[in-house]
């Protein structure tokens, strides 16, 4: 089953990334990330009562850890509702990405199911906690639906990359566990305002009664940047240029939507701030003419922070 297309449906920077990839990566990455978009899209799905969600999540995620169809899950229905084309398409085409994924190899199959077993996790907890009530709830939770992906992302390239990067395959994990945290708390600080006017809250709910949602929001500025600053530091690291180039752009892009919300203060609250299109085309650019050399991430990494 050809993947590029869905993901280009689904994803505006992620399948800018994967096209980095080469071809003994680019399948199973993109075939975990369609997976857990999926089951994202059941999460978010705010026409779906939360007991509906929640049942058809719990059986999407029991399909993805056994192998099996979603024939008995009854999702008709629910794809009716959901009015993205892409996301109606992507859960029209579940039983395919759940054929693909037991094509893969043992090792790539053990890899996904175990990421999207966190996954799956973090978005029940997250149709049941509308609020979060501390530091260690929103720690827990940008693990799950994140961190553990900088994990499995570095599992992988190192199983079928050979001399993947030249630090530790332990520090790397820790890297990748400390970057994928922060691109997820990145989205949270760039839609904490929309999320609140839902009445959604991920900042974490002591700290916010106690000084304040702007304060709460900016102290958190700074571990998502220094969460940035590890992604950057794994993408250096990573020794094939194309890999490099994939990991890089996250961080850098992450690190351009801080400074944009930095500068906006908490009018970014009322506000969408995000990096334009043709900045990340630029971008990317940018970085092929360098040949994602160390220095060009390097020049790139200071940019923005002007």
């Amino acid at each position: 089953m050809p993947l590029q297309p869905l993901l280009r449906e689904v994803s505006r920077s992620f399948y800018l990334s994967i096209r980095l990839l080469p071809d003994e990566l680019r399948g199973s990455v993109g075939l975990a990330y369609l997976l857990a978009r999926a089951t994202d899209t059941i999460a978010d799905t705010a026409a779906a009562l939360p007991d509906e969600r929640r049942r058809l999540l719990t059986a999407v995620g029991d399909a993805i850890a056994a192998g099996w169809s979603t024939a008995e899950v009854d999702l008709q229905a629910f794809i009716a509702s959901q009015g993205n084309d892409a996301e109606r398409s992507l859960m029209e085409r579940l039983d395919e990405l759940l054929a693909a994924l037991l094509q893969q190899d043992a090792a790539d199959q053990a890899d996904i199911r175990t990421v999207l077993g966190h996954i799956v996790r973090g978005q029940l907890l997250d149709i049941d906690r509308p609020t979060l009530p501390d530091a260690k709830a929103l720690d827990e939770y940008t693990y799950l639906v994140a961190g553990s992906v900088g994990e499995f992302w570095t599992d992988i390239c190192a199983r079928h990359v050979p001399q993947f990067a030249t630090l530790p395959m332990q520090d790397m994990r820790a890297l990748g566990r400390s970057f994928g945290c922060g691109l997820q708390l990145v989205n949270i600080l760039r839609d904490a305002g929309e999320d609140r006017r839902m009445g959604r809250c991920y900042l974490p709910g002591d700290e916010v009664a106690h000084w304040g949602v702007e304060a709460v929001w900016m102290q958190w500025q700074a571990k998502a940047a220094k969460a940035m600053f590890d992604g950057i530091i794994y993408a250096q690291a990573v020794n094939p240029p194309r890999i490099r180039a994939a990991v890089a752009l996250p961080a850098l892009i992450g690190r351009s939507t801080l400074n944009r919300l930095r500068r906006a203060g908490p009018r970014a609250l009322h506000k969408r701030v995000k990096v334009p299109r043709a900045e990340v085309h630029w971008l990317l650019l940018r970085m092929a003419l360098g040949r994602a050399s160390i220095k060009t991430l390097r020049r790139e990494w200071e940019n923005r922070a002007r």
